[in-house]
């Protein structure tokens, strides 16, 4: 037993010698580095992009914020009218305090009061210009009703939506500045800018007794819309100078109740209806004379809010010549931005605002994007925002969306039998970008991650130049491949 096991030891320690003498023996000069044909290579080109503008003038126009004006714009020395309609929203199952314990009013109304408050976010043009405003009421009637599936572009007539059977329900003459209120009382921080609007009271007493007589009309927005207060359109009729970005629409119903029958006390309250995501707030804009803007030799324009963007033609086929088993690692391009010659003298109020954000999108996609309510994907859509100290709009790597594109045709000729030729005659766009500006909202997640929750085109008075890409001056997009050595 023991000559057997001390076999057995000492064969063990001669294999590990003959191991580590076998080990000792191997080359250790590339321990850590790939072999030669694994290694990577890049090398780099640049290719050029070719742009011009066309026009944008079907813009979907459901949004949390609407406009409200006119103004003359700087650029074509023609208007620009806003006119928005807004409906209202209200909580499930909403009830006023018992009719029992209401107090009327002298007169015996059940409302004290109703408005309408149109909060403002900025002003373009002239604070102090008088403006009028009419407020219609939007119809009831099955053929006239605004419904939650309609399509609202800019250039909607929304004047279909509206009951005229008995003119305006109420007019207002304003100033962006609210001068009722003391200076004081404009500077307190807990003060919003807002344009205050007086309804009928008999309107108010109406929703008051509808909530008592059928309250299912108050189990949710649908039915609100449809049995009690289908929205209002509101528009300017007199007065030239002035546009507001509203941040948020409200209906107030003012009201005084007692908290029950024994008891002596008067409670003054408010119902507030809000326009909010969940119902439908569109603007309309009215405007001419934008071809007159567009194919200048030297620049391409982006015009909001319904107006003109900037097509680019992407190189994708020259990219990939001779480098079929290539990886492109990066692809990037810079728009630079051509000043005003006079924007230095423009009066601030007047002076038309830099696009801050633009989305780059494939032109076939452009519609449909923002018709379903589509955020920037990094493969066929892509973000960017201004960059004031460099003039310019920078498109870090567009990588995905080239490789995207040439596998698209690739694939395509492929499936169909098709020549080069005949795929480009078929699919004229299928290398065209366009360049749009966007208001985008992010959220950020407990890590600190921000994503974008959505992207809208800008409904805001922009404009700004970009050097036009041309034969004889391209936009350059510098590009970076990668490959394995040998291969």
């Amino acid at each position: 037993m023991t000559t057997k096991h001390t076999y057995r030891a000492w064969f063990a320690f001669a294999l590990a010698i003959a191991i580590s003498f076998m080990s000792c023996s191997e080359e250790t000069g590339t321990l850590g580095i790939y072999p030669q044909e694994d290694a990577i290579s890049t090398s780099t080109a640049s290719f050029d992009i070719f742009s011009n503008d066309i026009l944008n003038e079907v813009v979907p126009a459901g949004s949390t914020t609407c406009y409200l004006g006119k103004v003359i714009d700087p650029e074509t020395d023609q208007a620009i009218s806003a006119t928005f309609v807004a409906q209202f929203h209200t909580f499930e199952n909403y009830t006023f305090p018992d009719r029992a314990n209401i107090i009327p009013d002298e007169d015996g109304h059940l409302c004290e009061s109703m408005e309408l408050r149109l909060f403002i976010r900025n002003t373009f043009g002239d604070k102090n210009n008088p403006m009028k405003l009419e407020v219609w009421p939007l119809s009831r009637d099955e053929d006239k009703l605004l419904k939650e599936s309609a399509s609202l572009y800019t250039n909607t007539d929304l004047w279909q939506y509206v009951d005229d059977s008995q003119g305006p329900i109420a007019t207002k003459v304003f100033t962006a500045t609210d001068y009722i209120m003391s200076d004081d009382e404009r500077a307190a921080k807990n003060y919003s800018n807002n344009v205050r609007i007086v309804l009928p009271q008999e309107m108010g007493d109406n929703i008051m007794e509808t909530s008592y007589n059928d309250p299912s009309a108050f189990r949710d927005s649908y039915s609100f819309i449809r049995k009690v207060c289908s929205g209002f359109l509101f528009r300017i009729v007199s007065g030239t100078g002035t546009m507001l970005n509203l941040d948020v629409s409200t209906m107030n119903l003012n009201f005084n109740y007692k908290e029950n029958s024994e008891s002596e006390d008067t409670i003054e309250a408010v119902c507030r209806f809000s326009a909010t995501p969940e119902v439908i707030q569109s603007t309309q804009f009215e405007s001419s004379n934008l071809a007159g803007l567009i194919g200048h030799d030297d620049y391409t324009m982006l015009k909001t809010p319904a107006g003109i963007c900037t097509e680019l033609v992407l190189p994708v086929d020259e990219v990939f010549k001779g480098h079929e088993n290539d990886s492109i690692t990066s692809a990037s391009f810079t728009l630079t931005r051509i000043n005003n010659q006079d924007e230095d003298a423009q009066d601030d109020d007047y002076a038309l605002g830099i696009p801050q954000n633009l989305l780059l999108v494939r032109k076939q996609n452009f519609s449909s994007f923002f018709e379903k309510h589509q955020v920037s994907d990094s493969q066929q859509s892509f973000t960017t925002s201004f960059l004031s100290i460099y003039n310019c709009y920078t498109f870090d790597n567009i990588s995905r969306l080239l490789t995207y594109c040439h596998n698209e045709k690739k694939d395509g000729m492929k499936a169909s039998g098709m020549s080069e030729e005949e795929w480009d005659a078929a699919h004229p766009d299928w290398n065209h970008v366009v360049l749009v500006p966007v208001t985008i909202a992010t959220t950020i997640d407990t890590y600190g991650y921000v994503s974008q929750v959505s992207v809208n085109q800008d409904l805001s008075l922009c404009s700004t130049k970009l050097t036009r890409g041309t034969e004889a001056n391209p936009i350059k997009m510098q590009v970076i491949y990668s490959s394995f050595a040998g291969k």
